[in-house]
């Protein structure tokens, strides 16, 4: 754990969050620039992931478990800012959950997060991953026009 703790430190993080696991997928930027690359947490490149062993093996919804909205949010706590994934809504949606955890429990890591979007985590690549980081943490990308104009209002 220790060593995916320096992959996040002061980095812009994404966490894909549900009950069963949360998947947390560093980049290569700090908060404010726009992130180019996801930086797997070790040389097999695997994303460091927290699981939830508590009573719910087939993944339905149960009470919220303290123990590992904390493990998640120790893994989350060195980021610079964080952009949350999560898929549900009402009592499903995990990302929810764990915010009002942060918010009552770790101010600090709560001030973090930059946003809390609803996704299909279950079918997210790479690629898509890092193309909403990219969104969220620098903006959406310029505009080309096709006519060499980049970024440039329409009227211009």
């Amino acid at each position: 754990m220790a060593g995916s703790i320096e992959f996040v430190r002061g980095k812009n993080v994404v966490a894909s969050i549900a009950f069963q696991q949360s998947v947390v997928y560093p980049t290569d930027a700090p908060p404010g620039q726009r992130p180019e690359h996801l930086v797997a947490s070790d040389p097999l490149g695997h994303f460091h992931k927290v699981h939830h062993f508590a009573g719910n093996p087939d993944g339905t919804y149960e009470a919220d478990s303290p123990e590992y909205w904390r493990e998640l949010t120790e893994a989350l706590a060195p980021a610079g800012a964080i952009l949350l994934l999560g898929h549900g809504a009402g009592k499903a949606n995990a990302s929810h959950h764990w915010v009002a955890y942060i918010e009552k429990h770790r101010r600090d890591v709560a001030a973090k997060v930059v946003a809390d979007v609803r996704v299909d985590i279950d079918h997210l690549d790479d690629t898509q991953v890092l193309r909403l980081a990219q969104y969220y943490f620098a903006g959406p990308p310029v505009r080309d026009f096709g006519d060499g104009r980049w970024g440039e209002s329409v009227n211009a």
